[in-house]
């Protein structure tokens, strides 16, 4: 039986043992530590958990991230189990079947465990995940992050997957779905418009457009730049709040400005879903250099939802971060 989300989960990894690890863990799990500390005590334990090959700190550091699904805040534990999905490691995987199995979790962190357990290629989930996607009680974002995740581990697990030649991208994360396969005739940015906006088309296939245009705007002087990001912006029409909070978390990976405007709509925007709101928050704090953009933050600080107050306090640790020059968001050294 998978641990539950919200009780102790005691392992020989918890007992006295690393420093760098307690220290971090203590951090992270205290209600009382100011939420950006926690969040870069957080990604301190994600550059731990996701060290290749393990070392001794991997798998406390998993134990340590997941202790922290006891915290009330929506916004943190759906960032676990983010960070857990891009650990790249199995033993994450009874934590974020936990939170999914948990109907009475937020669905934002339902959701990040349905898209952790992708990245994480668990077909063993699969089951649960299809169940979840054939529910019509489940939340909606979560149904669609289910999709999406049965797609991207079958299309792992398929010759087909394992026979295309995928460009090199700039990023390092494990995508909800990687770009579209190169091939001979390389699709124009109207073509993956085009792509990405028909509803018509399966998420997952939408996604792996968005991931092609996001290639194609990195790095930000690339000629195609900004026609890729505009094109993505118009993403933020889409009917499907989990598809314009993905167009927003790009954005926040890009950090590129011509993505300003998009964002600032977006998190202005009360009616929408906060979920989509607290991404373009964090996506302009990965903005924090340019001008005007901490004012603009600052202008949210008693926003009415609490994910988006959150949210606003970690974009200003991380446009301080911006500032400083250092190589990576985290407490400890990670080069």
């Amino acid at each position: 039986m998978a641990p539950s989300a919200t009780e102790t989960v005691t392992t020989t990894h918890d007992l006295p043992g690393d420093p760098t690890i307690s220290a971090l863990r203590q951090t992270l799990t205290s209600e009382s530590a100011p939420l950006a500390k926690r969040f870069r005590a957080l990604f301190s334990l994600k550059h731990l958990a996701a060290q290749k090959p393990a070392t001794p700190q991997t798998i406390p550091a998993i134990d340590a991230i997941a202790a922290a699904f006891t915290s009330p805040s929506a916004l943190l534990k759906h960032e676990l189990a983010y960070c857990l999905g891009q650990s790249g490691k199995d033993e994450a995987i009874p934590y974020l079947r936990a939170v999914i199995e948990d109907r009475g979790e937020d669905a934002m962190c339902r959701h990040e465990a349905a898209e952790a357990l992708g990245a994480l290629g668990d077909a063993g989930s699969l089951k649960l995940l299809r169940q979840r996607r054939d529910d019509a009680a489940e939340e909606q974002v979560v149904r669609e992050t289910c999709e999406i995740a049965i797609e991207r581990i079958e299309w792992e697990r398929s010759e087909a997957g394992k026979a295309e030649r995928l460009k090199q991208s700039d990023f390092s994360s494990i995508d909800p779905a990687p770009p579209l396969a190169k091939t001979a005739d390389v699709p124009s940015i109207p073509q993956l418009e085009r792509t990405l906006l028909d509803t018509s088309l399966p998420l997952f296939h939408r996604y792996r457009a968005m991931f092609a245009l996001r290639d194609l705007a990195s790095p930000p002087d690339l000629p195609s730049a900004v026609s890729a990001v505009q094109a993505l912006a118009r993403g933020f029409a889409d009917p499907s709040a989990l598809f314009r909070h993905e167009v927003a978390f790009v954005f926040g990976q890009l950090s590129h400005p011509a993505s300003i405007p998009s964002l600032v709509a977006t998190l202005s925007d009360t009616k929408e879903a906060s979920m989509v709101r607290h991404e373009a928050a964090e996506a302009l704090g990965s903005l924090g250099e340019e001008e005007g953009v901490e004012d603009v933050l600052r202008g949210f600080l008693n926003d009415p939802e609490q994910v988006v107050r959150e949210s606003i306090v970690v974009a200003l640790d991380m446009a301080e971060f911006e500032r400083s020059g250092l190589a990576e968001y985290a407490t400890v050294s990670v080069a």
